[in-house]
């Protein structure tokens, strides 16, 4: 049962789903990071080459850009497995909860943090299939812990809701504002 490969077995590369998208997506990336990195980096007179503020990001962006470049050229000129549109419609898929964060950050302000951590938690639960009571009673004290330990503990500054301001002024008003 000898299995021997050549060493043009050992080197061939095959396609594989999404390879072509991703290493597009990294490259035009990189060329984007190279093209703002004279304008967020600096070169510094009489400074040694390894102590300059621009050194390592442009040894970073340039081999991205070089790597990246050789992932895309090594896409095009593979040979092709199937299945890259399921690949490519798997990845947009994870967008939905980037789209999900932003809605939850953007209501943040609005009606407070304890509320909007509420009904986020447990609207993804919602939709992530869980029907059961427990599982949105668990989403309930996952979202108290959270404001608890962000807001009690670490102190976190998190504007309030302006939701708040319809509350009645005293003590009340203010607790929420400060707490929840």
């Amino acid at each position: 049962m000898a299995r021997s490969k050549t060493f043009q077995d050992l080197f061939k590369r095959y396609r594989r789903p999404g390879d072509f998208i991703i290493s597009l997506v990294s490259f035009l990336f990189g060329l984007a990071l190279l093209a703002a990195l004279p304008r967020q980096t600096t070169w510094v007179d009489g400074q040694p080459l390894f102590g300059q503020p621009a050194f390592w990001p442009t040894v970073a962006v340039w081999a991205m850009v070089v790597f990246s470049g050789l992932h895309l050229l090594g896409a095009m000129l593979s040979e092709r497995i199937r299945g890259r549109t399921e690949e490519v419609v798997y990845w947009l898929r994870s967008i939905e909860f980037a789209i999900w964060f932003i809605a939850y950050v953007l209501i943040v302000p609005r009606l407070g943090y304890l509320p909007s951590t509420l009904i986020f938690t447990n609207l993804l639960v919602f939709r992530l299939g869980y029907r059961q009571a427990r599982w949105f009673a668990f989403a309930t004290l996952f979202s108290i812990a959270v404001v608890v330990i962000f807001k009690g503990l670490l102190h976190v500054k998190i504007p309030s809701g302006e939701i708040y301001s319809l509350l009645p002024s005293g003590k009340f008003r203010l607790f929420v504002m400060i707490w929840l």
